[in-house]
């Protein structure tokens, strides 16, 4: 069990059909409220993609340079480059990679995509891009973090989840 928000961020991208063709998610989560802290969309898989949801994650957090929020990903080359290597650096995050073929080091990020692609992706096809990026904008942020329950959480949302914890933390 994770102590608390902002400690491990788990990473990994994820395709989905559009008859237009391809189109890549990345995401990060913290690990502690299985929240989607950050994420980007976009028809290719250039570094690019992991830094535009890097970038929203730190914005969202703002993680204390020196706090020590490890950001863990598999071996896939966006995550290597050195592009993504120095934004980590820069943004405080300490990297962590899983060991090669080891899909269950990075289960959280796998259990959402399991769940985006179970509860959305696989109910409908998508004719345009454009159709599945607001189809999962709207799953992420309006359904996903603020209502949907995890057995792991105790059966509230991330951000419930979270909220408790700092309340309770400003009661301690």
């Amino acid at each position: 069990m994770i102590a608390g928000p902002n400690r491990l961020w788990a990473a990994d991208i994820t395709y989905v059909r559009t008859w237009e063709g391809w189109l890549y998610l990345a995401v990060i989560l913290d690990c502690f409220s299985r929240r989607v802290i950050g994420w980007a969309m976009a028809d290719h898989l250039r570094t690019e993609l992991v830094l535009d949801a890097l970038g929203m994650a730190v914005w969202q957090r703002r993680p204390d340079a020196g706090a020590g929020v490890v950001h863990h990903s598999d071996h896939g080359c966006q995550y290597t480059s050195l592009a993504f290597g120095r934004e980590l650096r820069d943004s405080g995050l300490l990297p962590s990679m899983g060991s090669v073929g080891d899909a269950y080091d990075n289960a959280v990020a796998e259990s959402f995509f399991a769940t985006l692609k179970c509860e959305l992706l696989y109910r409908r096809s998508w004719p345009r891009r454009e159709d599945a990026r607001r189809a999962i904008f709207d799953f992420i942020e309006a359904w996903y973090n603020p209502r949907r329950r995890h057995s792991t959480l105790g059966y509230v949302s991330p951000a419930i989840y979270e909220r408790q914890h700092y309340r309770e933390q400003a009661v301690a």
